[in-house]
């Protein structure tokens, strides 16, 4: 029961990521062009990843278990470190936050300066592609993260239900206040789901490599909080080393931005 709580909110906040980015982008793509556009430009990438599920789908539940917990371990630990990487350096002010606001006005101008052309049903081309385009992008990763937790936890199901419920309370928000959803602390959450895919990421890839962990799924509920406390002393390591370069870096410049960090 523990694994199944543990692998709804993974999938749950990863997907929740996703949809606050693709969220933004439509809303740019309604607000500044034609919402009518927008909407079939979701609709269209809602059907081209519907099919893209039923046909890796079946494959990826056919893949030997052992062997599917190598390849997905790997690639969950490429993802979550390079999630963990840009978290951390968030956190300890070593690179610049997220700011869904700062996104929001990117699309917002691009999208206001395009010339209106209508093509066939759809009145605004432009607001279609945008739209079209976000949501296929981030819903390619929605996919990616149901297919490789559900085949391998084989509850492709609770996965399902996890992104669902993420992309249905982020879009909801998102189009009830008709605005960029800054206020979810997407930073932190970017911080958590890293950690947890690199959690799962670890356990699955020993797994399949052959290794028994003691108490079975239970031993997530360890290596969870030993990733995350390692996590947040390299944030309080950085921190302080930031400060103290801060006052021997040449002409004032901070030590991070002396050693070339981005």
């Amino acid at each position: 029961m523990g694994a199944a709580y543990a692998l709804f909110i993974a999938v749950f906040l990863a997907c929740a990521v996703e949809a606050v980015e693709a969220t933004t982008i439509v809303l740019a793509a309604g607000t500044a062009r034609d919402w009518r556009s927008a909407g079939v430009g979701v609709g269209a990438a809602l059907c081209v990843l519907a099919v893209i599920v039923a046909a890796l789908g079946p494959a990826v539940s056919e893949i030997p278990l052992r062997g599917l917990r190598v390849v997905v371990g790997a690639l969950l630990l490429v993802f979550g470190l390079q999630w963990i990487r840009k978290a951390i350096l968030r956190a300890s002010g070593h690179k610049a936050l997220h700011d869904e606001d700062k996104l929001y006005a990117k699309h917002l101008a691009e999208a206001t300066g395009q010339e209106v052309r209508r093509a066939g049903f759809v009145p605004d081309w432009y607001g279609f592609t945008l739209s079209f385009k976000g949501v296929l992008l981030e819903g390619l990763e929605v996919v990616f993260i149901v297919l490789t937790f559900g085949a391998n936890d084989h509850n492709i199901g609770l996965a399902t239900i996890g992104a669902a419920c993420a992309v249905v309370v982020v879009a909801a928000i998102g189009f009830a206040v008709k605005a960029p959803l800054a206020r979810v602390p997407e930073n932190t959450m970017k911080f958590v789901v890293g950690i947890m895919l690199t959690s799962f990421g670890v356990f699955w890839g020993a797994e399949g490599a052959g290794a028994n962990w003691p108490g079975s799924d239970a031993a997530l509920l360890v290596i969870i909080p030993a990733i995350g406390l390692y996590c947040v002393g390299l944030v309080a390591l950085l921190r302080r080393t930031g400060t103290a370069g801060t006052t021997s870096s040449p002409a004032g410049v901070p030590a991070a931005a002396s050693r070339g960090v981005h």
